[in-house]
């Protein structure tokens, strides 16, 4: 396990029991470097949306807790805040969720002459995703060939 995955497993391991305490969901953690600067983020969740009064909660608790433990070597900007919309689907808990829904597909290399693909999931396992299509057509995807997976936005 490389440094990115131990403070993010570590993270989580101290915010579940916070989230089960709030009644929230630790939908992912994640420590990334973007344009130069590491971030530290949490997304979390709630039935009915997340709130900036929750979000706040979280992340006052967080930053005393990673203060006194203080075991990431960097300088980062901690966030926790709500995974949006758009979120992609990583964990089971997220395919769990979204079974029956409508989610869109883009792959790394094109089927079919296309590499974007909208249809209701329904049915996935640990090396597969499954969608019905609009004309009830099912796709197999393998799960290696995703490159992003999230709930389909209609607008």
């Amino acid at each position: 396990m490389g440094k990115k995955e131990s403070y993010e497993s570590r993270v989580e391991k101290h915010l579940l029991p916070l989230m089960e305490e709030h009644g929230f969901e630790l939908v992912d953690v994640e420590y990334v470097k973007e344009a130069g600067t590491w971030y530290l983020r949490a997304y979390i969740d709630k039935e009915g949306g997340i709130a900036v009064d929750d979000c706040e909660v979280i992340s006052r608790a967080l930053s005393d807790w990673l203060d006194k433990e203080d075991f990431i070597d960097d300088s980062y900007i901690l966030e926790v805040s709500s995974p949006g919309l758009g979120r992609p689907l990583k964990k089971e808990k997220d395919f769990v969720r979204s079974m029956g829904k409508d989610v869109d597909v883009r792959l790394y290399r094109q089927l079919n002459k296309q590499k974007e693909f909208t249809g209701a999931l329904s049915a996935y396992d640990e090396n597969t995703v499954t969608l019905t299509m609009e004309d009830g057509s099912q796709m197999v995807f393998e799960k290696a060939d995703i490159a992003l997976i999230r709930l389909a936005l209609d607008f």
